[in-house]
C-alpha cells in the first residue's frame, strides 16, 4: 500500500535580515523570486511532486490565510487538498508540530508520515531532495524521528549542525564559533541542520508525551478549544488564542530533537539554503562579468561584486564594490556585502521607533485583494485599490475621514449611506465621514479603482466594521 504523506509546510518568521522586501506582514516565505514564484509556492511545489501526496498542510498566522490561500492556489495546478492551522500569535515550532500531528492523527491516521518543510528554504535539486525523502519515509515507519542533515560545504557560523555516523546521531550542535565550524568541515562527521524532518504523527506524538509533555498537553487543550470549518478542497483550523497561549514556547529541536534516542538522520546533498540573508538570495541569480547579480534595471559603471534588486526604478551604481543595493516604493537599503546579517538591526529600530516600514508595504494584501498608497501629505491620501472578482470589502464607517471613490477598470457595486450604486468605468461617488459604506466587485474582471481620501486623521485604525466576509472585527 501506498504511504501516505502530508507535507507540512511551516510558514511564519519575520525575515528581519531580508528587509525592505521582507515586512512583518509581508515575510520571507512571500518573497517572489526572479523566476516569480515565491519561496512558499516553491516549498508547496516541492511537497506537492512527492508520490503518495494527496493533502499538503500549512501551519501559519490567520492574519496570512487568505494571502496563504491565494498563493497555493496559484500554483496548485493537480489540485491537491490544501489543509491549515491557523495560529494567533507564533509560539514556536514544537507548537506548531504538535498541532500539526493532532490533526494529521486524527484525519489520516497515526501511520501518516509528516514531512515538516520550512516555508522560507530554497532546496535546487528535487530529484535529490525526493530520494533522501524516500530514505527518510522508509525510518520513520521504522519509530524515527528523522532529521534531514545537508553536506557542510562551508564553515557556516550561522547553523546549527548535527554530527553522525550513517543515519545514527550523535549529538546536536548550537552555532558554532568558526574555529569549531572549520573542525566540523574537516571532520566530515558534520551537517548543517536543515530544519527539515520526517515521522509518522504517532511517533512524533508518542515521543512528545515523553519528552515534553506539558507542550503537548497544553497543545491538545488548545485542540479541542478550536474551531475547525471544511471548504471545497480546503480545510481550515483556527486555533483558541487563549488557550494557545499557555503552549510553552520551544523549539522542536530542543524540546524533543535533542532529547530523543529515536532520532536518525539522513545526509544528503540537496541544494539547499536557508536565504538568511540577501548575500543567499542574490546568489540564486546569475553574475555578470563582473560578479553583479542585477533584479530588475540598473545601470552600472565601474561596479564589482554587487547584488542590486529594484523592481520599479531604475538604479544606477558607478565606482563600488561589495555592495547590497535593494530599493522598494518606500525603502531603500544599501549594505556592505560583509555586514548583510545586520540588516535585522535596522528593521528591529524601525520596529522600536513604531515606524510602518517594518510592518508594511506601501502595496498591502488584504483578503479581497491589494491596496497601494500612491501618495499622502497633510490632510489627503491616495490609494489605487484593487478587488478580485466576487471580493467585499466590509460593511464599514470612518469617523475622520471621507472619501472620494473613481473607478478606472471593471465594475463597483457600492453602499454608499441609503444608496446602493452600481458604477462603471470612469464613474464616481463621494462617502461623507460617517456614512456606512461597502465596496464589492461583481464582475468576472479585477476592480481598480483611485480613493482619494481626506479629513484630519488618515490612519488605518479609523475603521468601525458592521459586517465583514472574512470574520474580522
Amino acid at each position: 500500500m501506498t504511504t501516505q504523506l502530508i507535507p507540512t509546510i511551516l510558514c511564519g518568521g519575520a525575515g528581519s535580515r531580508l528587509w525592505p522586501v521582507s515586512r512583518e506582514h509581508h515575510p520571507k516565505p512571500f518573497i517572489r523570486l526572479a523566476d516569480g514564484q515565491s519561496l512558499l509556492q516553491k516549498a508547496f511545489l516541492r511537497g506537492a511532486a512527492l508520490p503518495g501526496v494527496t493533502e499538503a498542510l500549512t501551519v501559519t498566522n490567520r492574519e496570512f490565510f487568505f494571502k496563504t490561500e491565494d498563493e497555493l492556489a496559484e500554483v496548485n495546478a493537480t489540485g491537491i487538498g490544501t489543509a491549515f492551522i491557523l495560529e494567533p500569535f507564533a509560539r514556536n515550532t514544537a507548537a506548531a508540530i504538535a498541532a500539526a500531528a493532532l490533526q494529521v492523527q486524527e484525519r489520516h491516521g497515526a501511520d501518516a508520515v509528516m514531512l515538516v518543510l520550512a516555508a522560507d528554504h530554497m532546496i535546487s535539486d528535487q530529484a535529490a531532495f525526493a530520494q533522501a525523502v524516500v530514505q527518510a519515509i522508509a525510518l520513520a515507519k521504522d519509530g524515527k524521528l528523522v532529521t534531514f542533515g545537508i553536506k557542510a560545504e562551508t564553515p557556516e557560523t550561522g547553523y546549527g549542525y548535527i554530527e553522525a555516523e550513517g543515519h545514527t546521531v550523535l549529538r546536536f550542535v548550537e552555532k558554532p564559533s568558526l574555529d569549531k565550524a572549520l573542525a566540523y568541515l574537516a571532520s566530515g562527521r558534520f551537517h548543517w541542520n536543515a530544519g527539515i524532518f520526517c515521522f509518522t504523527a504517532g511517533t512524533l506524538l508518542a515521543q512528545m508525551a515523553l519528552h515534553c509533555p506539558d507542550i503537548l498537553a497544553a497543545s491538545r487543550a488548545c485542540m479541542d478549544r478550536s474551531r475547525m470549518a471544511q471548504g471545497k478542497g480546503f480545510v481550515q483550523l483556527e486555533l483558541d488564542s487563549a488557550s494557545f497561549q499557555d503552549v510553552p514556547s520551544e523549539s522542536i529541536d530542543y524540546a524533543l530533537m535533542e532529547k530523543s534516542a529515536a532520532v536518525a538522520v539522513v545526509p544528503c546533498d540537496i541544494g539547499w539554503s536557508d536565504i538568511g540573508s540577501w548575500n543567499a538570495l542574490g546568489d540564486l541569480g546569475t553574475p555578470d562579468a563582473q560578479g553583479n547579480r542585477v533584479e530588475g534595471e540598473a545601470l552600472l559603471h565601474n561596479a564589482n561584486n554587487c547584488t542590486i534588486h529594484s523592481r520599479e526604478r531604475m538604479v544606477g551604481a558607478v565606482g563600488v564594490s561589495n555592495l547590497v543595493i535593494i530599493d522598494t516604493p518606500d525603502a531603500i537599503l544599501v549594505a556592505e556585502k560583509a555586514c548583510a546579517q545586520d540588516v535585522k538591526h535596522i528593521y528591529a529600530k524601525l520596529k522600536a521607533n513604531g515606524h510602518e516600514a517594518h510592518k508594511l508595504h506601501r502595496t498591502v494584501h488584504r483578503p479581497w485583494g491589494t491596496y497601494s498608497v500612491l501618495e499622502e501629505g497633510a490632510g489627503f491620501k491616495i490609494k489605487r485599490i484593487e478587488v478580485k472578482p466576487g471580493g467585499s470589502l466590509s460593511l464599514q464607517m470612518h469617523h475622520h475621514r471621507s472619501e472620494h471613490w473613481i473607478v478606472v477598470n471593471g465594475m463597483a457595486w457600492v453602499v454608499n449611506g441609503e444608496q446602493d450604486l452600481l458604477l462603471n468605468t470612469n464613474q464616481s461617488t463621494y462617502i461623507p465621514a460617517g456614512h456606512k459604506h461597502r465596496l464589492e466587485n461583481p464582475g468576472l474582471v479585477n476592480l481598480v479603482m483611485i480613493e482619494v481620501q481626506s479629513g484630519a486623521y488618515l490612519g488605518e485604525d479609523d475603521i468601525v466594521r458592521f459586517q465583514d466576509n472574512y470574520g474580522r472585527s
